[in-house]
């Protein structure tokens, strides 16, 4: 084991959302969405640098008024995974980073899951981490909610939006479902390996872009963790995470 190589935080800020377009600028307690994220992973003592990487101007010069450090990413990236390799690249980042995806839609991040994520990179044989928690069969059944099963080593074997395991012996008591967390760190030289690949059979198949890292032979450590995250997918979804950002900040 070693001592962890620099990490920094990365925020994906795309304008384009089916459900909710324009979400990182939404308002919360006047001020955007990405603001809190920002502020949240700050706080994370690990970090050497926090950034945003937006592909819209608005979002860009929003960041600027705020003093949140950002960078403008190709708008035509297919996924959260390529515009952060993007920004590290726009970083100067070196290889041995290790280069943490924050969701930029949980402005009330818990503060230990940048710290879980980064802490397995003490051993240098870790190129991949990720988060699970347990939940119940009947949250397993739905596909919105992927599934990960892992070795006994805690690495990923596969994820699945089926309910994995599967139960063959009726008569077996039912098991633990880990639900995946999709929050991610990397060392740089595995996310430019990662974001160098064509999409894979199982990836295009579930939908789930990590499956590509498995199907190249990557390895996916799984760190297991209680928090129960709650992201903004619709705008009805602010006023709840409103009050729960009213709780952080101890506002009436």
């Amino acid at each position: 084991m070693s001592s962890l190589p620099p990490c920094y935080a990365i925020i994906p800020a795309r304008y384009k959302s089916a459900r909710f377009p324009g979400k990182p600028l939404a308002n919360i307690l006047g001020k955007p969405m990405f603001y809190w994220v920002y502020e949240r992973a700050s706080k994370c003592k690990l970090m050497q640098k926090v950034c945003l990487a937006t592909d819209d101007e608005r979002i860009f010069t929003a960041a600027k008024k705020l003093d949140v450090p950002v960078v403008m990413t190709d708008p035509n990236h297919p996924s959260g995974s390529d515009r952060i390799k993007e920004a590290a690249d726009i970083l100067g980042l070196e290889d041995e980073s290790i280069v943490v995806n924050i969701q930029g839609d949980e402005p009330a991040l818990d503060l230990n899951m940048p710290r879980k994520l980064v802490e397995p990179f003490a051993n240098p044989d870790i190129q991949v981490t990720t988060l699970a928690r347990i939940i119940d069969s009947k949250q397993a059944e739905n596909p919105d909610r992927v599934k990960v099963v892992r070795s006994e080593k805690g690495f990923a074997l596969y994820f699945s939006r089926s309910k994995i395991p599967h139960i063959r012996d009726i008569e077996k008591k039912d098991t633990n479902y880990l639900l995946h967390i999709g929050l991610y760190a990397y060392r740089l030289s595995a996310l430019k390996t990662f974001t160098s690949l064509p999409p894979s059979p199982l990836e295009k198949i579930e939908k789930l872009e990590q499956l590509r890292l498995l199907e190249a032979g990557m390895g996916v450590y799984v760190v297991m963790t209680d928090y129960q995250g709650f992201g903004v997918d619709r705008p009805e979804d602010l006023e709840l995470i409103s009050d729960q950002m009213k709780k952080l900040q101890n506002l009436p």
